[in-house]
């Protein structure tokens, strides 16, 4: 090979000795930036919650109970039913109440009758006292004018005496049987107020919540048979730790969540003001009552909160009332900035033109979409959200 040609090849090796590695490094920067949007992450100061956990239940609720003792013939409604006021809720038989009424009825028409008789009994006592007391008088003023005898008059004082006895006698009979008249109309009237109570009727509208008797079953005063919710309201019973009920009052509105209304798939912990997003996001509840004794045991207060009516929220779900605790200072970034890569959680932060990977700690979901970084940001780093991300 001449001179001049080897020269030149050795020329064109060098150069491509030369250029080869800053063509891997370019190409390995712009696999490094791939294409999305930026974002920053913050410091910023955040809330902190205390959570309080409790059970959704009714304003108001009523059981039903049996009044009287039978057997229960028939119950009307099923736990979910919608009833209304004054319809017919449980049977109960009632042959005995009926019974005890037709006995009392027949005893009620004796008593009359016997007053009845006793009030004749005045009228015949009081003539026999008049005509004696006239006797009396007359024989008093012949006595007077020495015209009839000392026993005559004796006589005579003693049929007066006998008659004014006798119609003593026949008052205090009357007012007896009057007395007794009376207690028979009273009992006539429980025995058909007892009958009455056989057939139990809702006292107001509302939902059966829960069967606790079926027929057959006997029914006695103090036995619940259902348990109706009376209204649609419904309150958040929730204990709040004794070193925080100072911070509650009853007017205080607080952030709620309930679990079972939450969507799948979305962070059920705490937001930066309000519970995470999902169906029960924004719901909040007043506080109403705080019962003002703590139990011995949890240390802890109920506290009754007013939640607004709200589709698919039923009694005896699990719920939580969030109180601020304070504020404090984290690193805050968009969700969507941070991907899970098998157990670790990434970031591609963009310094100076360039994009690196780093591994992140989160904490708790925050509102907008962000969440809180524990570890990994100091803040004010530019982030980068690959298309594809959310």
């Amino acid at each position: 090979m001449p001179y001049a040609a080897a020269r030149t090849a050795l020329f064109l090796a060098l150069l491509c000795c030369t250029l080869l590695p800053a063509a891997r490094v370019a190409a390995q920067v712009a696999e490094a930036r791939p294409a999305g949007r930026q974002v920053t992450a913050e410091l910023r100061d955040i809330t902190e919650w205390y959570e309080a956990v409790g059970t959704i239940r009714p304003k108001t609720e009523t059981t039903v109970e049996a009044q009287v003792q039978a057997k229960i013939v028939d119950i009307k409604v099923r736990p979910g039913q919608t009833v209304e006021k004054g319809e017919l809720l449980v049977v109960l038989d009632d042959r005995e109440l009926a019974a005890r009424a037709e006995r009392a009825n027949q005893a009620l028409t004796s008593a009359r009758a016997t007053r009845n008789q006793a009030r004749e009994g005045i009228a015949s006592a009081k003539a026999a006292f008049d005509n004696a007391q006239a006797n009396y008088q007359r024989i008093k003023t012949l006595f007077a004018s020495h015209t009839v005898t000392a026993q005559e008059m004796d006589r005579t004082e003693a049929e007066f005496l006998r008659a004014q006895s006798a119609l003593v006698q026949a008052r205090d009979g009357f007012e007896a049987a009057e007395g007794q008249a009376a207690q028979a109309e009273k009992a006539l009237e429980e025995a058909n107020l007892a009958a009455g109570h056989a057939r139990i009727h809702a006292q107001a509208a509302g939902e059966v919540v829960k069967r606790q008797a079926e027929p057959g079953d006997l029914a006695f005063p103090g036995k619940p048979l259902l348990v109706l919710h009376t209204g649609r309201a419904l309150r958040l019973e929730a204990l709040v730790r004794e070193g925080l009920i100072s911070r509650v009052k009853p007017g205080d509105v607080f952030p709620v969540r309930v679990a079972a209304l939450a969507v799948p798939g979305v962070d059920p912990r705490l937001t930066g003001d309000v519970p995470a997003t999902g169906a029960s996001a924004g719901l909040t509840a007043e506080i109403e009552e705080i019962v003002p004794t703590a139990d011995p045991l949890t240390r802890t207060f109920l506290v009754k909160a007013a939640l607004p009516e709200t589709p698919g929220l039923f009694p005896g779900m699990f719920g939580r009332l969030f109180i601020p605790m304070g504020s404090r200072q984290a690193v805050v970034a968009p969700r969507a900035a941070v991907r899970r890569v098998g157990q670790l959680e990434m970031v591609t932060v963009m310094d100076g033109g360039v994009a690196r990977t780093y591994a992140v700690k989160t904490g708790q979901a925050l509102d907008g979409g962000n969440v809180e970084i524990l570890s990994g940001l100091s803040g004010g780093e530019t982030l980068l959200v690959q298309n594809g991300d959310r």
